[in-house]
């Protein structure tokens, strides 16, 4: 009995020691960085500083990945973090998470023309497909005018 336990706990030590060399974002307060992987290690580069929340950061990243994209850039996902939180922005829209390879939330979504906007924000007539645009409705008048 002792020995399974032994032998079991040998085995799950090095799990947990691999769980405590997860990478970890940066803390800084308001700055916005890029997060490269090229071998493996990730790199933080500053993008911007004094940004007063995390939207802000995301905006950065998007428009970094927008000028990328302009110099003839294939990729179609930047990660970032801030103030110890990751980014990912890609085609659908923004999500953050708390590790690199974590679960993810979903925080902003791109709208038909490409901008980002806050998911409750978009609204879609039933029957539509994603992407069509929905006209304005004029005000409704009041009986007598």
């Amino acid at each position: 009995m002792i020995r399974t336990l032994m032998i079991a706990s040998a085995l799950t030590l090095p799990m947990l020691a691999a769980c405590n060399q997860a990478v970890k974002a940066p803390t800084d307060t308001g700055v916005c960085y890029a997060v490269e992987t090229p071998d493996g290690e990730p790199t933080f580069n500053v993008v911007a500083r004094d940004q007063g929340q995390i939207e802000m950061c995301a905006a950065r990243l998007e428009e970094m990945r927008l000028r990328f994209r302009g110099l003839g850039s294939t990729r179609q996902e930047v990660t970032g973090a801030y103030q110890g939180q990751f980014i990912f922005v890609d085609r659908r829209g923004v999500s953050f998470a708390r590790t690199l390879t974590g679960a993810r939330f979903f925080a902003l979504a791109r709208t038909g023309d490409g901008r980002l906007a806050v998911p409750g924000a978009i609204e879609r007539e039933a029957g539509t497909e994603l992407g069509t645009v929905i006209e304005e409705r004029p005000a409704p008048s009041f009986p007598g005018q």
